[in-house]
């Protein structure tokens, strides 16, 4: 029996949200390297729908410190448990696939590993090097856990100096602790206001719309994100992974991500990705000028 709950959540994705099979000669160069050598992509391994696009433009994302979390999120695909141990060749396979697909600009990103002293963050700019030192000519997003905001973890990455450093709030204050369930909101702002302080040259978030914000608390964490100082932000459509995750409560229309562009570029962030589409990673590689 459907329940009152049930009969006000949206059942069908709107016609916005329906994108083309991505092709390309590039996009099929890469496809092929990945099936041939087995490479790790989130692009492919998360069905990303602008995988063609980022793929064509040379950029793709990475996932490293393996594919099982210690957060139990409630939007994320990605599974909770306990995970497996370090694999401590890892940076060097990354740098390889990165090489292999002659990516331009990457974006390497990883699941929560709270179960490590170190939050992951050794085998984080171990990463960095090892693709610096293959790729000396390819340009890197980090988008990094919040590391419980363990400054000398966090400092592993500003070490590392990456072009952008990226931390997503996904949402909004007050779902925060429905949306990340072992995440703060204010802990989030915390490690985006010390990369700034700490001279990261370019910070970055993300916010995901439909889960039930309104206007005016996204409105507010664009305000937050502004007052410490992030530089670019990212905002799209939450799209349900499985009947496990959050439903979706609201499709965003394009009109009103407008809006959010807008309001974004009048607060002075440098970069505002704002569209149904629109994932962390979109457009990445014109997030270093």
């Amino acid at each position: 029996m459907e329940t009152a709950l049930e009969n006000t959540l949206p059942t069908a994705k709107p016609k916005w949200l329906k994108v083309k099979l991505p092709i390309g000669k590039k996009y099929t160069e890469l496809r092929g390297l990945v099936d041939k050598y087995s490479l790790n992509t989130i692009c492919a391994s998360g069905s990303c729908p602008n995988m063609g696009e980022c793929w064509g433009e040379g950029t793709a994302t990475f996932m490293i410190l393996g594919n099982t979390c210690t957060r139990s999120c409630g939007f994320c695909g990605v599974k909770t448990g306990r995970p497996e141990t370090v694999d401590w060749d890892e940076p060097e396979k990354v740098a390889r696939s990165i090489k292999i697909m002659n990516i331009k600009h990457a974006v390497i990103t990883s699941v929560d590993r709270d179960d490590l002293k170190d939050g992951g963050s050794i085998i984080w700019i171990e990463t960095v090097k090892a693709i610096r030192r293959m790729n000396p000519t390819t340009t890197l997003e980090t988008l990094i856990p919040d590391f419980q905001d363990i400054k000398r973890n966090i400092d592993r990455i500003i070490e590392a100096n990456p072009e952008v450093v990226s931390h997503n709030v996904e949402t909004v204050r007050r779902l925060t602790r429905e949306v990340r369930i072992q995440a703060k909101y204010d802990r989030s702002l915390e490690v985006l206001r010390y990369l700034k302080e700490k001279g990261i040259n370019r910070t970055k978030s993300g916010i995901m719309l439909g889960l039930g914000e309104q206007e005016e608390e996204v409105f507010q964490t664009m305000r937050d994100l502004r007052a410490v100082n992030v530089d670019i932000v990212t905002i799209g459509q939450y799209l349900q992974p499985s009947k496990k995750h959050l439903p979706v409560k609201e499709f965003i229309t394009p009109d009103q991500f407008a809006i959010y562009e807008k309001f974004g570029l009048e607060l002075g962030f440098r970069h505002v990705e704002s569209g149904p589409l629109v994932r962390s990673s979109y457009k990445a590689q014109k997030h270093i000028l």
